[in-house]
């Protein structure tokens, strides 16, 4: 988790987005459902943000393992809206 907490707060203080997107090397991303994309979703939609997965709202993951790990995206309506559209200009190029 790094310093997910300290970034998350810091979003809620100044704006902007945290975000852990998937990779070659974690194309399932890198953070936890269980322990750390749900518990920052759930404060983050709280606040009026969103968190999105690449796929999905975060918090609409139905996790199969208990150590099951996914990427995300947290921030503001409208920051989260930006790579919304971004990921769906992208599927509709492949």
């Amino acid at each position: 988790m790094n310093s997910m907490v300290a970034d998350v707060h810091r979003t809620f203080l100044y704006g902007g987005i945290f975000l852990y997107p998937a990779d070659k090397k974690s194309p399932n991303g890198k953070l936890r459902v269980l322990y750390e994309v749900f518990p920052m979703s759930f404060l983050v939609e709280q606040a009026g943000g969103q968190a999105f997965t690449g796929q999905q709202r975060a918090l609409d993951l139905i996790p199969t393992k208990i150590h099951e790990r996914s990427p995300i995206f947290l921030g503001s309506y409208d920051d989260v809206e930006e790579i919304k559209a971004l990921y769906a200009a992208e599927a509709k190029r492949a």
